[in-house]
């Protein structure tokens, strides 16, 4: 076996592991116009790859030819989740999470480590009301959906109910992945600074608006508090009995998070940096992966673990947590 064959049976078995649950010569078929005999000859190393099928094949799987080639060039290559353009509709992209999300469950072993700068995602649309805010607030200050442009936030009348039924869908993704999340009092601050800038900007519909989303946000806390409590996450309103993914949830007083997503996957590590508060980039570098999963695995040493045991602990966390909703509720 020549070093050419043996490098290109090493870029298809990378294909093969990082996306276990494709057809790949059905793929390369199409991607390459070839035929299966010759998109087995491929995969077998008989057929040399040209250098631009290689191109396009490194394209579709978002690979860097570095990598391929084991090049030390300390280049990490990452996939915007925006692809070749800007993200303008709020559908569209929790299409694309939820795509993602599903991609996550379709591994046997999966398991999300979070280092929190704020709630996630996943975790805003466990409570309607906050849902429905959380994404008002997105459409009309962060993708400048024009329909919102002099629209204020009525909880009773969220113009589109489709989104609320993607977030509901996401939640139930996000329920059967076991979780590993690092939080502190920050957490809660974001979204909080974002319901009173509403009410003293008079973007609620009305005062009742603005107390039910507090109330909503309180609610959330709760439920946030019972899944550290049973270890396990769970749907608003569901019995505990129902099998979900695990919850543990370490406190973190040491540094502030920044939303950085680490997804472990049959052994495979992907690395998701969340930035423009609803984009990430994601890689699957080995060597950036490695290095991030330590440093996030150094933090929990250096963390305390409040669900499941550590009642103690764990009330007093959630009561600050509260103290600070109310001092921002109320300055």
């Amino acid at each position: 076996m020549n070093a050419t064959t043996d490098l290109q049976q090493q870029l298809f078995n990378f294909i093969k592991s990082s996306q276990p649950h494709i057809s790949l010569a059905d793929e390369l078929c199409d991607l390459l116009e070839i035929s299966h005999d010759s998109a087995y000859r491929r995969i077998r190393g008989e057929k040399p790859l040209s250098l631009s099928e290689l191109k396009v094949v490194c394209e579709k799987y978002n690979i860097a030819l570095d990598q391929v080639l084991q090049l030390n060039s300390g280049t990490v290559v990452f996939k915007s989740s925006d692809g070749s353009s800007d993200i303008r509709d709020l559908k569209t992209y929790l299409e694309g999470l939820l795509r993602e999300t599903k991609f996550f469950n379709a591994f046997k072993q999966k398991e999300m480590l979070v280092l929190a700068k704020d709630f996630a995602v996943f975790q805003f649309f466990l409570v309607p009301e906050i849902a429905a805010f959380k994404c008002f607030f997105w459409m009309r200050h962060i993708l400048l959906d024009e329909r919102l442009n002099r629209a204020k936030f009525s909880v009773k009348s969220f113009p589109f109910p489709e989104i609320l039924e993607l977030a509901k869908q996401l939640t139930k993704e996000y329920a059967q992945l076991d979780s590993v999340e690092l939080w502190n009092e920050e957490t809660v601050r974001s979204t909080l600074r974002q319901i009173r800038y509403y009410k003293e900007s008079g973007l609620f519909e009305t005062e009742e608006d603005a107390q039910i989303t507090y109330r909503a946000f309180d609610e959330l806390l709760d439920h946030l508090q019972h899944m550290a409590e049973l270890g396990l996450k769970s749907m608003k309103g569901e019995s505990d009995l129902v099998k979900k993914g695990s919850f543990q949830l370490f406190v973190n007083e040491l540094i502030l998070g920044n939303n950085t997503y680490i997804l472990r996957l049959d052994g495979k590590t992907y690395a998701y940096i969340n930035y423009a508060v609803l984009k990430y980039l994601a890689t699957q570098d080995p060597k950036f992966c490695v290095n991030l999963h330590n440093s996030f695995q150094n933090l929990v040493t250096r963390s305390t673990l409040i669900s499941k045991v550590g009642e103690k602990d764990r009330n007093r966390f959630f009561n600050l947590l509260r103290e600070e909703a109310i001092k921002l509720r109320n300055p």
